[in-house]
């Protein structure tokens, strides 16, 4: 995964440490934008739990998460005017969670979104209340998902899982979720935990 450092302003934090932020990660396969949506309608209707649609310099299309596709000038320009509470570049694509989610926060409220491992450092400098959501799966049930994606050979998808960890590395307050067996399964687990955050 290739990164670009950017220098980022510093921010009054002071506004939103009442909410809390929740980041869900976890290696491609593992199922986490399935189990974002399972909360996301189990939660549905809730004024206190927001799930993040993120902005990304990628098309749209059935098969992706639901997002606000924008070109890279755009991103740029949105970038320079401090539209984003983090941003972050992987795999030639641009990401950037809405600095809206701030107003959220400070009304006390949940919010959700999908994230990178790579910068959970930028979400934390951002965020004083973090909550880190680590979805995983056994490596051979990574592998036979991934292949099912016709996306790439056994080989590449093996030497990829053999390269990647399944945890999250560093200091943050993390709850791994196994997401090799049912969703239902993986569902009430992820569910339980956001309602937990709601309940602190």
């Amino acid at each position: 995964m290739t990164l670009e450092a950017k220098t980022e302003p510093t921010k009054d934090l002071s506004a939103h440490t009442a909410g809390i932020m929740v980041v869900v990660v976890g290696p491609s396969g593992a199922g986490k934008d399935t189990l974002m949506n399972l909360a996301a309608r189990h939660f549905a209707g809730r004024p206190d739990i927001h799930f993040v649609r993120r902005v990304i310099t990628r098309e749209g299309d059935p098969g992706n998460e639901d997002h606000r596709s924008v070109s890279d000038v755009d991103f740029d320009a949105m970038e320079r005017a401090g539209a984003f509470a983090v941003s972050w570049e992987a795999h030639g694509l641009k990401y950037g969670i809405s600095s809206d989610v701030e107003d959220e926060l400070a009304r006390g409220h949940l919010v959700v979104a999908n994230g990178s491992r790579s910068v959970l450092d930028r979400f934390q400098a951002a965020f004083p209340k973090l909550k880190i959501i680590n979805v995983t799966a056994r490596r051979e049930v990574l592998a036979e998902r991934l292949m099912a994606r016709g996306r790439e050979s056994r080989e590449d998808v093996m030497k990829r899982l053999e390269r990647g960890s399944l945890i999250v590395q560093g200091d943050y307050d993390v709850s791994d979720i196994d997401n090799s067996g049912t969703l239902d399964e993986a569902g009430r687990v992820i569910v339980a935990e956001l309602e937990a955050l709601i309940a602190r």
